[in-house]
């Protein structure tokens, strides 16, 4: 019995190193296989003529801010030249850095796709603001980017006004006073356009004429809209809406409303210096705050003084 068991276990033995000489053999043989397809596969690729381009422009707007016939337009002879021409050999990535230096596009990719064609899909620009700086007028998106007006198209986005430079004040930097206005229903409706006379002097021209809004500086969005509300709720239906030429809200906890009293040329000036221009009386601040004051144990945030709270003196007959 101990030698037949011997003899099965030698057998057993010389079976499982025949399984794996088998299963190494079988190995190497789909390696050989890998190596081979992949060249060949590499090597076809390397070869393969380009059968064209195609233009994916993906607007979902009625606009058509972009068509592909621009798109081919703006590549010039290279949809021609392309397509016979060995797919490897047209640089994809100089194709995607031209077409993203172009205005009108947010963003553009190329790719080269398994059946030979080329594909370029785009994104066309989405306004979000349109600039009108002096004589230039242009559209802006999200991160800045600039796109020319054309006459051939318009978008119903925020209108700002103002004089930009790079080094100071740019539009861009008014993307969240537009973000907010326009996330709110109400402001939303009511600011026609937004001009910028500085940093610290942000206009809103409201559709309501007879009046426009010294927001100051496009910060503190919350507090200032909520003072502006209360004039707007409380004082404008009872003084009348032509009643003051500017209302402001620059100045912490409070509006400064300066009186009309004749008709101003556009546009309209910041809070007069003369103290009589002041309507002390429907000057709205927070408790404890006096009119033409800042908060308790703050100065005022202005880069001229608040006009003083002064009441007309009495005069008498000798």
């Amino acid at each position: 019995m101990k030698e037949q068991n011997k003899e099965n276990n030698g057998k057993g033995n010389r079976n499982s190193k025949f399984g794996n000489f088998l299963h190494a053999i079988i190995a190497l043989s789909l390696i050989a296989y890998l190596v081979v397809a992949l060249s060949l596969s590499a090597d076809i690729r390397s070869n393969r003529i380009c059968r064209g381009i195609k233009i994916d422009v993906r607007d979902t707007t009625s606009l058509k801010f972009v068509k592909s016939t621009e798109i081919a337009k703006e590549l010039g002879s290279l949809v021609a030249q392309s397509k016979g021409s060995r797919i490897l050999d047209i640089n994809t990535d100089s194709i995607e850095r031209v077409l993203n230096g172009i205005d009108k596009i947010e963003k553009a990719s190329v790719v080269r796709l398994s059946d030979g064609y080329i594909l370029i899909t785009v994104d066309p620009m989405h306004p979000v603001m349109r600039v009108f700086d002096g004589a230039d007028s242009y559209y802006i998106n999200q991160q800045g980017k600039r796109i020319s007006a054309d006459a051939r198209y318009h978008v119903d986005v925020p209108v700002v006004i103002g004089h930009f430079t790079d080094s100071t004040f740019q539009a861009i930097d008014l993307m969240p006073l537009v973000d907010y206005i326009s996330a709110d229903s109400l402001w939303n409706s009511v600011v026609s356009v937004i001009k910028v006379d500085s940093p610290t002097d942000v206009l809103l021209v409201p559709i309501i004429k007879g009046h426009v809004i010294n927001f100051g500086s496009p910060d503190r969005f919350k507090d200032k809209f909520s003072r502006l509300r209360r004039m707007y709720s409380n004082v404008l239906p009872v003084k009348g809406w032509e009643h003051y030429d500017t209302i402001s809200v620059k100045w912490a906890g409070q509006v400064v409303a300066t009186r009309r009293h004749k008709k101003v040329d556009v546009p309209l000036r910041i809070i007069e210096e003369d103290e009589d221009s002041v309507d002390v009386g429907t000057m709205l601040a927070d408790e404890g705050v006096a009119p033409g004051q800042s908060l308790a144990g703050r100065k005022a945030n202005s880069e001229k003084p608040i006009p003083a709270a002064t009441q007309p003196q009495k005069t008498t007959n000798n």
